[in-house]
């Protein structure tokens, strides 16, 4: 295991390098000038001139991109005009439309971006796995094909549709829940899962059906393999077989899947953000798109490859954990 370990970081940290190379290249290799879009439409020629020095937009890439990770490392010192502004690592640089630091950025839309995904993925894996083993514990039975339905719809189905229709309802018609109004944890965790309920629900329903279509598939296939016949033909139960027996094996590939989608969630739930309002990592990565703000929308997509690779890498582990011929293979 430990081997396993250093190989599955060693790899991540290599595709971390890559990552940085591809967006730092892809983002700052553009079309136009960098220095004039930070600086703004109405800056004199001068101004671009000084910007331009600033950012050091004179020098090579490879030597602009060394220094961009030198300041992750330990930090960066930016002129305000007026004194020095220093950026502790990891520095992300400065917003060019607010002169904000783009680390202080994406942390303070980060928790609404994980109070949303955390929440979801439970509901999803819960709703999924639920769906997969009913599926399996009546197959053969009109139970099966309904839910099977169902499952094709909710894949087929996008979540803004699902979110619309759940508001109509619930919000509009019902009355039941309010309209999400994002509230910290730490202000009120009453209020904030009251608020967030509307969203997990419209992402887990649309995320929950292949984890229902995927759990279904390994049980059978856990249940065709020679010892959970060997422990029917003994006359254990089949209860006790699909729990206790085929479901360790089967939610291996369930695990692995989880913890890429919660990793991918981070940077991927920007429609459920912009509708039900969230101020988080896929709205601010929205605005900055809009407002050509590339040192933030190259932080963001570095802070979203990073938690993609990290949950590439734990859902590895996992199902390490949850089948030990990963391991010996």
């Amino acid at each position: 295991m430990t081997g396993f370990l250093i190989r599955r970081a060693g790899g991540a940290v290599f595709v971390l390098f890559a990552l940085s190379v591809v967006v730092y290249a892809a983002f700052y290799v553009v079309p136009g000038d960098v220095a004039q879009i930070a600086c703004g439409p109405r800056c004199s020629p001068a101004q671009v001139a000084q910007v331009s020095a600033q950012l050091k937009l004179d020098d090579p890439l490879y030597a602009r991109y060394a220094h961009f990770l030198q300041a992750l490392f330990t930090g960066q010192d930016f002129s305000t005009g007026t004194g020095v502004l220093h950026c502790p690592a990891p520095c992300l640089g400065l917003s060019y439309q607010s002169d904000q630091q783009v680390t202080g950025l994406i942390l303070a839309k980060l928790p609404a971006t994980a109070s949303l995904v955390v929440g979801a993925s439970l509901l999803w894996v819960v709703l999924g796995v639920g769906t997969g083993l009913l599926s399996v514990w009546r197959r053969g039975r009109p139970t099966e094909r309904i839910l099977t339905w169902i499952t094709l719809a909710g894949m087929a189905t996008p979540v803004f549709v699902i979110g619309l229709l759940l508001i109509i309802v619930l919000v509009t018609v019902l009355q039941v829940l309010p309209f999400p109004d994002y509230v910290p944890f730490t202000d009120d965790p009453e209020q904030w899962a009251w608020n967030l309920l509307l969203p997990w629900i419209s992402l887990a329903l649309v995320s929950a059906a292949p984890y229902a279509r995927m759990t279904r598939a390994s049980m059978l296939e856990t249940l065709a393999e020679d010892h959970v016949r060997t422990f029917r033909a003994y006359g254990v139960p089949e209860r006790t077989l699909v729990g206790r027996h085929a479901l360790r094996g089967a939610l291996a590939p369930v695990i692995a899947l989880g913890a890429l989608d919660i990793g991918s969630m981070f940077g991927g739930a920007l429609l459920t953000e912009s509708l039900f309002g969230i101020p988080g990592v896929g709205r601010e990565l929205v605005d900055a798109v809009r407002t050509v703000d590339l040192p933030v929308v190259v932080g963001l997509v570095l802070v979203t490859g990073f938690f993609v690779v990290l949950a590439g890498a734990l859902a590895d582990v996992f199902h390490a954990l949850a089948d030990r011929r990963v391991v010996l293979a």
